[in-house]
């Protein structure tokens, strides 16, 4: 699962096998038609994961979030992303 910080400063969350792959394709005239009109594209964050499924399903999470929830997830600063957290979780692989 990945983070790709796009041009005009949004944020693309998605899944790829080969991340460097799945970068290049979200390049122009490639993949994406949400990248492809916010370029340049570059990847932010990244969470491997043993199953396809847990990655899908963390995708699915993430894509909820708040621009300053991802940002948070980003910068590692779980400090904030706690308390930008209604129950107070990082719900975060990294903190498990």
């Amino acid at each position: 699962m990945c983070i790709l910080i796009c041009g005009n400063g949004s944020y693309y969350t998605g899944n790829a096998k080969n991340p460097e792959l799945r970068l290049q394709e979200h390049q122009p005239r490639k993949e994406s038609n949400f990248t492809r009109k916010h370029l340049p594209v570059k990847q932010a964050y990244f969470e491997e994961f043993e199953r396809i499924d847990e990655a899908f399903e963390r995708e699915k999470q993430i894509q909820k979030w708040s621009h300053a929830k991802k940002e948070a997830l980003i910068n590692r600063d779980f400090q904030k992303l706690k308390q930008l957290n209604k129950d107070g979780s990082t719900s975060s692989p990294i903190e498990r």
